[in-house]
């Protein structure tokens, strides 16, 4: 996946805003006004931040070396994923989904 097709997927997500609060080089999704992702537009291979959860984080982190704690996150709930074509198209929209799943709340009507 690119950039591109990584700001497609979360912003087809229900309710999901995009926007630069931490300056110009970090693009931020929050669903609900909470981070699902952090992508790092300058990082060679691209990378992301996503919310996991803390036992499935160090499954992943020990599978897969393309996986590893969170960069400037809280290491027990954050993953940094490396997207440098060893992981799978599939793999990295289910840890996208995985990331929005815990953080999104419908909205009460």
């Amino acid at each position: 996946m690119n950039i591109e097709e990584i700001r497609t997927y979360c912003l087809s997500k229900p309710d999901v805003e995009e926007g630069f609060p931490f300056g110009e080089e970090t693009l931020v999704f929050k669903v609900n006004g909470k981070i699902f992702l952090l992508v790092s537009l300058d990082s060679q291979p691209l990378q992301f931040n996503a919310k996991c959860d803390p036992e499935k984080a160090i499954e992943l982190r020990d599978e897969y070396e393309s996986i590893i704690p969170g960069y400037h996150m809280n290491k027990k709930h954050w993953n940094t994923v490396i997207v440098d074509k060893k992981l799978s198209k599939k793999l990295l929209k289910e840890l996208i989904d995985h990331s929005y799943d815990l953080v999104y709340k419908p909205k009460k009507k």
